[in-house]
This record gives C-alpha cells, sequence and structure tokens, in this order.
C-alpha cells in the first residue's frame, strides 16, 4: 500500500469493513475481556457515544459499565446520570467502587430536557462518562449532536433505550442489546464499525440481583439527591450539575 494512502487511512473518520476496526480508536478498559475482544479498540470509545439497547430496567445494563465508571471516577473524573428509570442505589455504586464526590445525578423534566443535558454534559472535558436514559426514539440529528458533543469533550457516552429501539437506524457507530440470561448477561452486536459480530457474547456474573444498581428505599433517597436540571436557554451552559 502507497505511504500516503496508509496515511489517510490512519483517519478516526475511515474505517474499512474487512476486520473489527482499531486504528486510532481511543477507549477506556471495560473489564470485561470476552467484550473488549470485539469491541473498536478494545474497550469503551472515547469521545463517541454508545447506544445500549434493553428489555427493561436494571437487567445488568449499569453492571456492565460499573467497573469503567468506578475507574473513571478513581480517577477524578466526574460521572453524570441523566434521567436514570429508578433512584440510584448508593450502597451498590460504592461496593463497586464508584467515589461517590464524582458521581451526579439529573433529574430532567422532560426528554427533550434529557438530550439537552446530555450534549451539555457531553461537552465538558471534565466529565469522563455521561450516561442517559431515553424513553423515545433517538432522531438522526439528536443522535449528531450527541456524537458531535462527545467529540468536542472527548469523554464516553452511553444512551440506554429499551430493545424496541434497535428497529430504528441510528448515525451511532456502536450499538449493543443487552438481556439478562441465567448466570449472567448476553450482549449482541447490533453494529459497529468494521465487520458486524454475529454471535452473541456471554458476560457471567453480572448480577443485577446480587448489588442492585437501583434502589426505591429510604436510604437510596437519603443518600443521593438529583440535581434538577436548569431551565434551557438559547445559550449553551457549560456546567449541569
Amino acid at each position: 500500500m502507497h505511504a500516503a494512502l496508509a496515511e489517510v487511512l490512519k483517519h478516526p473518520a475511515i474505517w474499512r469493513g474487512d476486520g473489527l476496526y482499531r486504528a486510532n480508536t481511543e477507549a477506556i478498559d471495560c473489564f470485561h475481556p470476552e467484550l473488549a475482544a470485539i469491541l473498536p479498540g478494545g474497550g469503551w470509545p472515547k469521545a463517541a457515544v454508545t447506544e445500549l439497547l434493553t428489555h427493561r430496567p436494571g437487567c445488568g445494563e449499569l453492571r456492565l459499565l460499573l467497573p469503567a465508571l468506578a475507574r473513571l471516577t478513581q480517577s477524578g473524573q466526574r460521572v453524570l446520570l441523566i434521567s436514570p428509570p429508578h433512584i440510584p442505589y448508593p450502597p451498590a455504586w460504592q461496593s463497586a467502587g464508584v467515589d461517590m464526590r464524582y458521581l451526579t445525578w439529573i433529574s430532567a423534566s422532560t426528554p427533550s430536557d434529557t438530550l439537552w443535558a446530555s450534549e451539555q454534559a457531553l461537552r465538558e472535558p471534565a466529565c469522563g462518562a455521561v450516561v442517559s436514559w431515553l424513553k423515545q426514539p433517538l432522531g438522526d440529528q439528536p443522535a449528531r449532536r450527541l456524537q458531535l458533543a462527545a467529540e468536542k469533550g472527548g469523554g464516553c457516552g452511553f444512551v440506554l433505550r429499551e430493545a424496541h429501539g434497535s428497529i430504528y437506524p441510528s448515525p451511532l457507530a456502536l450499538r449493543l442489546s443487552v438481556a439478562a440470561v441465567a448466570g449472567g448477561v448476553t450482549i449482541h452486536v447490533l453494529k459497529r464499525r468494521g465487520a458486524p459480530h454475529h454471535h452473541p457474547v456471554f458476560l457471567p456474573h453480572i448480577s443485577p440481583a446480587r448489588y442492585p444498581a437501583y434502589g426505591q428505599s429510604h436510604h437510596a433517597v437519603a443518600s443521593f439527591t438529583p440535581t434538577r436540571s436548569a431551565a434551557r436557554s438559547t445559550e449553551p451552559r457549560p456546567h449541569v450539575g
């Protein structure tokens, strides 16, 4: 291959369909070797948004993310949870190694506020990860705005939606389906850069029942007070909570 062409192909906006895309893909360790083997970059991609589709909240999707989120907070990077469907359960997060000083829960009033808060947070270099829960389909334009925001901030974005969202196309480069099974979870790669991966990946020992990431107890409410998202304005706000 000509040297000039080889240099062009290293650009992160270019990928080749004949294998797993890894060149110049920055990623953080996902701490699941079986999953890392099939992810471009060998982990959760930085400066990008990953879509996780589940059949119901609490099926193991947060247990999947917790090791990486914990490592980010331990290094002093902020992690934001935007519009989770239930109250986050602090003992579970602490047990997973999350430094609670760097964890923020944002309660958005409307779906559009969730998207707005997510975009503002992803733009912030101080945010190591932004985890957002969406109830509505994610259109092309909002998805592209989130991706551009992640590219500017350099952190990891995660959009969690119900599984029926898989029928809708998405410009996001990485889409995974997560389902709870006996003894762990299975992950199907719906979309990734590079060659498709058709076989599910089984991750054992990811049990939401052992340390539930959500809780409805008074202890959970008292230990973790949400930050309400501010009313949107015509000017971007760099700080969201």
